[in-house]
């Protein structure tokens, strides 16, 4: 055989065998990538073990619906004054109950009943004149856990429940949701205004209730049944628009006086008198807290009003937010007008931020046509 044709079949040899030899160390090399843990696009059983505690270790605390309902029911009372039968609800540890302003109209005292059906007195330390909301003080019920009040607005759709005692029937729980929001109408004597729409079902003995929020069970609203009802609805006052009224009622009342021991504490009529006119003041300053503009400027007297148009004096409290009374005397000026001379603390929005101011403010107050005003006014910041 020729040199030349050994020479070819040693060449394809050698070729052949580093092929084979090639094929089997890549083989080999695959093996031994395997062997290494998984890279990116799997995760080690390790990993997923992991991440399976992470997400199930930490259960969610929040609150069943029979728990939120067990629990707010504790705190829900029935309310019985000489003029009928009403609910209400804890909402500091004072012992203080939020109620309607109709369910204890006339009465000073009244007897609250709690889930357990153990009954105590109650008075009352504050009562709206045109704001269907009032404050009853129970001494037994002091430090007892109230319900959480919400701090947002509702909005429609929310799920609510209604408690309460409807016709006498204690502790009844409806549910339903927001259907509707800012309903406004008058019935004398009381004027709503934004209120809440509800579907849930609620009727005489509801009212002063608490509407709560079925996620949450914070207090979104206060429900009123002297309302009627068409078509299923009903109608709450929002909890937001009446809590600074409410505090304010609590922290003039922290000696458990009625709402007309405050009001009138002298059989004199001259001290009623000035008892009348500090009041009048007081509730000046409370419907300007609660941005209740127009009962605020229905209380000045003819002249002022001439002065002063109603978008004139609103503009004026625009970046007013709460006001508080610290200090508040009256006395004789004349025959037919009283001075009232009070220091007021206002939260007022300055470039962007809320700040407190002091005011000393004086008032003189008369009568006009039989309904006693605020005359005129002036008032000078306290550096």
């Amino acid at each position: 055989m020729s040199k030349k044709i050994w020479g070819t079949i040693v060449s394809s040899a050698i070729i052949i065998g580093g092929g084979a030899g090639g094929v089997f160390w890549i083989h080999q090399q695959a093996v031994d990538e395997l062997a290494i843990a998984p890279k990116l696009a799997v995760a080690s059983s390790k990993e997923v073990d992991k991440s399976t505690v992470a997400n199930t270790s930490n259960p969610s605390n929040k609150k069943t619906r029979k728990q939120i309902i067990e629990d707010s029911q504790k705190k829900v009372v029935t309310i019985e004054s000489s003029d009928g039968l009403g609910s209400g609800f804890l909402y500091n540890n004072k012992g203080d109950v939020i109620t309607n302003a109709h369910v204890v109209e006339g009465s000073q005292k009244v007897t609250v009943r709690t889930l357990d059906h153990q009954e105590y007195q109650g008075t009352v330390i504050g009562i709206g004149e045109e704001t269907d909301v009032a404050v009853v003080r129970v001494p037994d019920l002091v430090k007892m856990e109230p319900l959480t009040i919400s701090s947002a607005k509702a909005e429609v759709g929310d799920e609510i429940l209604a408690l309460g005692s409807p016709l006498g029937f204690e502790n009844t729980v409806t549910t339903g949701i927001i259907s509707g929001l800012d309903r406004s109408f008058e019935i004398e004597p009381y004027i709503y205004t934004n209120l809440y729409q509800i579907s849930a079902p609620i009727t005489n003995g509801n009212s002063g209730g608490p509407l709560i929020n079925a996620e949450t069970g914070e207090v979104l609203g206060i429900n009123s049944t002297v309302v009627k009802q068409e078509g299923g609805l009903g109608f709450s006052i929002p909890i937001t628009s009446v809590l600074k009224q409410v505090q304010q009622w609590s922290e003039r009342s922290s000696d458990g006086k009625s709402a007309q021991t405050i009001r009138d504490n002298s059989s004199q009529t001259s001290s009623a008198e000035l008892s009348e006119a500090e009041g009048l003041v007081a509730d000046f300053y409370s419907y300007l807290s609660m941005n209740d503009y127009v009962a605020a400027y229905a209380l000045l007297g003819s002249d002022w009003q001439s002065s002063t148009s109603y978008a004139k004096f609103r503009e004026g409290y625009t970046y007013t937010s709460y006001v508080s009374l610290e200090k508040i005397s009256s006395k004789r000026k004349a025959e037919d007008e009283l001075e009232v001379s009070a220091v007021i603390a206002a939260e007022e929005r300055k470039d962007g931020e809320y700040i407190t101011s002091r005011y000393n403010v004086t008032y003189q107050v008369g009568y006009e046509n039989g309904q006693i005003k605020i005359l005129h006014g002036q008032g000078k910041k306290i550096q």
